[in-house]
C-alpha cells in the first residue's frame, strides 16, 4: 500500500512553476545546472521537487552570491538560487501570492500583478499638482535586514498551510555560498534575486509602511515601488513631522531609511512661492522638477514634471556601448535592427510615457554609434564622417521603420 503525502501538492502546480522559471530564465545556481541542463531530464527533475516537497523533505541548496555593481557606489549581493531550487520556490509562491495580494494596498506597485512602475510615476505626478511638499525615502539593504520572526509572523496572518511555512521559513535560513565556496549563515533578510523573495518582501513592508500609514495618516497618499517611495504633504511642518516619525517607525520594525536618500523636497511651480534648498527628486528613473511647459494655446508655464533622469540616460548609454555594435561589421543592418529594435522599443515606452523630448539627446547617440557602424561596414565610408551620416540619413528616410527611434523623428543628421 502506497504510503500517502504529507502535503497535497499538484503535479501540474509543479509543471506550470516550471514553465514561469523558464520563461524567466536566469543564471546556474551553485550546482552550474543552466535552465537547458534542468530540461534535458525535465521529466525526472520536476517529480524530485514534486516528491520531496509533497513528502516534507524538500531542503533547499545554498543561494549563490553575485555583486552587482549599485548605481550609486558600492555593491549589492545578487542571491541566485538553483534552477530546482527557483521551481519550488515559484510553487509556493503561485499559492501564497493570491492569498496577500487582494490585501496589499493600491499605492503598493513593485512586483505585483497588473501594477507597474511608469503607472506609479503618472500617480505621483498627478499628486505633485496637489501637494507641495514630498518626502522621498529609501529604505537601506531592505533585502539584508527583514527580520525573520517579524516576517513570518505577517506570513502566518495569511495562511496556516504547514507546508508553505515549512518552506519558506528554509528558504529564509538558506545560507549564501560566496565565489570561493564559502558558506555565510543567514539569520535575516530575503535573498534578492529569490522567486518569493518580492512577495515576501512586499508582505513585511505593507505592514511596516503600507497600512502603518492607511491606519496612522489616511490624508497622505503614497507611492511605494519595492524599497522606493514617497508620501505627498501640504505643508512644511506636516512633512518634517512625518520624517521623524517614519524614521522611528522603521527603526522599530529593525529596518533604516537611508540617510543620504530621504530627503523634503519642495514641489516649486509658478504658483509656489516658498524658498527650499531642495526641488527636484528621482524616482524610478524620473527626475521630478521644475519644468517649463507649453500649453496646446502656445502659452509657456512653470510645471513640476518628471522626464527621464540623467541617471537613466548615462545607463542606456553605458549599456548601448557594451553591445559594441561598431564591432559588429559582419552584420547588416537588418540584424542590428533585429538586435536593437525591442530594447529602444522598451525605452521609448517608458522613458517617453513624460516629457519625450528629455529622451532624444539618449536616443540620437545610438545613431551615434550606428555611425561609427557604417563607417567599419563601408570601406568607402571609413574615416568620413559627415558622408557616414549622411549615408545613414538616406537609410532612415527611406526605411523609418527600421529603428523605433526613427519612427519618431530622432533620426540621424549631419552638425
Amino acid at each position: 500500500m502506497k504510503k500517502a503525502k504529507s502535503f497535497e501538492i499538484s503535479k501540474m502546480m509543479v509543471v506550470e512553476a516550471w514553465k514561469r522559471v523558464k520563461a524567466n530564465q536566469g543564471a546556474a545556481g551553485v550546482d552550474k545546472e543552466s535552465i537547458a541542463d534542468f530540461e534535458r531530464h525535465l521529466k525526472d527533475n520536476l517529480y524530485k521537487i514534486w516528491n520531496r516537497m509533497s513528502s516534507g523533505s524538500y531542503v533547499p541548496p545554498p543561494v549563490r552570491t553575485v555583486a552587482i555593481p549599485k548605481k550609486t557606489g558600492g555593491e549589492r549581493m545578487l542571491g541566485i538560487p538553483t534552477v530546482a531550487d527557483r521551481v519550488a520556490q515559484m510553487v509556493v509562491n503561485l499559492h501564497f501570492e493570491p492569498m496577500v495580494e487582494p490585501h496589499f494596498h493600491e499605492d503598493s506597485y513593485g512586483y505585483r500583478p497588473n501594477k507597474s512602475a511608469i503607472q506609479a510615476v503618472g500617480v505621483a505626478r498627478k499628486r505633485c499638482w496637489r501637494y507641495n511638499w514630498v518626502l522621498e525615502f529609501d529604505i537601506k539593504g531592505l533585502f539584508d535586514n527583514i527580520d525573520h520572526e517579524l516576517l513570518m509572523r505577517a506570513v502566518r496572518k495569511h495562511t496556516d498551510s504547514k507546508w508553505i511555512l515549512l518552506y519558506i521559513a528554509r528558504w529564509l535560513k538558506a545560507p549564501f555560498q560566496k565565489g570561493d565556496g564559502t558558506l555565510i549563515e543567514r539569520r535575516k533578510g530575503t535573498p534578492q534575486g529569490g522567486v518569493v523573495s518580492p512577495v515576501l518582501s512586499n508582505l513585511f513592508l505593507h505592514y511596516v509602511f503600507d497600512a502603518w500609514m492607511k491606519r496612522n495618516y489616511p490624508e497622505l497618499p503614497f507611492c511605494r515601488y519595492a524599497d522606493d517611495g514617497i508620501v505627498h504633504c501640504r505643508t512644511k511642518s506636516e512633512v518634517l513631522a512625518l520624517k521623524e516619525v517614519l524614521k522611528a517607525r522603521f527603526e522599530e520594525c529593525k529596518l533604516e531609511l537611508h540617510p543620504e536618500k530621504t530627503r523634503i523636497v519642495y514641489c516649486k511651480d509658478k504658483n509656489r512661492k516658498e524658498e527650499h534648498p531642495t526641488t527636484s527628486f528621482d524616482f524610478l528613473g524620473f527626475t521630478f522638477r521644475p519644468r517649463l511647459t507649453k500649453t496646446r494655446e502656445g502659452n509657456f508655464f512653470v510645471n513640476f514634471s518628471p522626464a527621464m533622469s540623467n541617471k537613466a540616460g548615462k545607463e542606456i548609454r553605458q549599456k548601448s556601448r557594451r553591445l559594441e555594435l561598431q564591432m559588429r561589421s559582419d552584420k547588416s543592418l537588418e540584424d542590428l535592427s533585429r538586435i536593437l529594435s525591442p530594447i529602444i522599443r522598451g525605452w521609448i515606452n517608458y522613458y517617453g510615457s513624460f516629457y519625450k523630448s528629455a529622451l532624444y539627446p539618449t536616443l540620437r547617440h545610438l545613431n551615434t554609434i550606428l555611425v561609427r557602424w557604417v563607417m567599419r561596414k563601408l570601406k568607402r565610408l571609413k574615416g568620413h564622417l559627415t558622408k557616414a551620416v549622411y549615408w545613414l540619413g538616406g537609410v532612415a528616410k527611406r526605411q523609418p521603420d527600421l529603428f523605433p527611434h526613427w519612427k519618431i523623428g530622432v533620426r540621424p543628421t549631419a552638425g
